[in-house]
């Protein structure tokens, strides 16, 4: 096979499309786990986190050389195979061979998160909402903001490829990140995974915490109210006062007393008559 400086030669669309087909049933039949990109049309993504993905993507100068093929690429199905994971991309493109490609991206600062969930404090309303990218146009402008966003920028991306081609992003690198913006359509939630932070959080700070103390001005829910929500019943006395049990007294043993039955004795005993035998008494006349 001849080369053209360093270069395998083209290898026709319909030559990758076969060979990467085979190299993903090869792997499925190994048991490895494959999650090919796979997309109908030229539409490469169809949703808000997608799109937004890849207008990111194609506003940085450092890139637009190499975008144009990496779409290509990633339209013909040349993308075998794309793991998304916390701070890292992982995945195989089918060109003259199959390359191997990793791409490092830093977390979101810490300070950047926490400034992001201030200013989407309440304006977000529920999780399907934020996924499913139905957010106002303020909140849509502070998610994909350039600078303070959700999106890496080019100084927090560290490309690499097995390919002879040393630029910055390659064309199988550039399919790649085409790749993470369709993949972004069916699971946005990934986007936070892979900028290391939890996309539930911008939830939270949409359910105001109420203050705890008696001494403050703060609203309180009236108890009648509160066994509405929970659907318990409140008294006027706390759930949590205990009772003193009432410890019965053991019965008293009933004492039974013994009277002595005393005879009654007369006080003069009547002496026993003297019986006189019979020789002693007078013979009648």
């Amino acid at each position: 096979m001849s080369f053209y400086y360093g270069f395998k030669p083209y290898v026709p669309v319909a030559q990758r499309r076969a060979k990467a087909a085979r190299e993903v049933a090869k792997r499925t039949k190994k048991g490895q786990e494959v999650t090919p990109v796979c997309i109908n049309g030229r539409a490469i993504t169809s949703t808000f986190w997608g799109q937004a993905w890849c207008k990111n993507l194609e506003s940085y100068s450092d890139f637009e050389n190499r975008l144009p093929r990496g779409r290509t690429y990633v339209r013909n199905g040349s993308v075998v195979h794309l793991a998304i994971e916390k701070g890292r991309i992982k995945a195989h493109v089918s060109g003259s061979e199959l390359y191997e490609i990793k791409i490092d991206i830093a977390a979101l600062p810490k300070q950047s998160w926490e400034a992001l969930k201030k200013q989407c404090a309440g304006k977000v309303g529920t999780l399907v909402e934020l996924l499913q990218g139905k957010l106002s146009k303020a909140v849509m402008e502070l998610v994909t903001d350039r600078q303070q966003g959700l999106f890496p920028k080019p100084k927090e991306i560290e490309m690499r490829c097995s390919c002879p081609d040393y630029a910055g992003m390659c064309k199988h690198i550039a399919a790649v990140m085409y790749g993470v913006g369709n993949r972004l359509d069916s699971s946005p939630e990934l986007l936070f995974v892979l900028r290391g932070v939890n996309h539930e959080e911008l939830i939270e700070q949409a359910i105001p915490t109420a203050p705890i103390g008696t001494g403050s001005n703060a609203p309180t829910i009236a108890a009648e109210n509160l066994g509405a929500i929970f659907d318990i019943e409140i008294g006027d006395t706390p759930a949590s006062t205990t009772e003193t049990p009432t410890v019965e007294k053991p019965a008293a043993k009933k004492v039974v007393k013994k009277v002595s039955k005393v005879k009654k004795v007369s006080a003069t005993k009547p002496k026993k008559a003297t019986r006189v035998p019979k020789t002693q008494l007078p013979k009648k006349g």
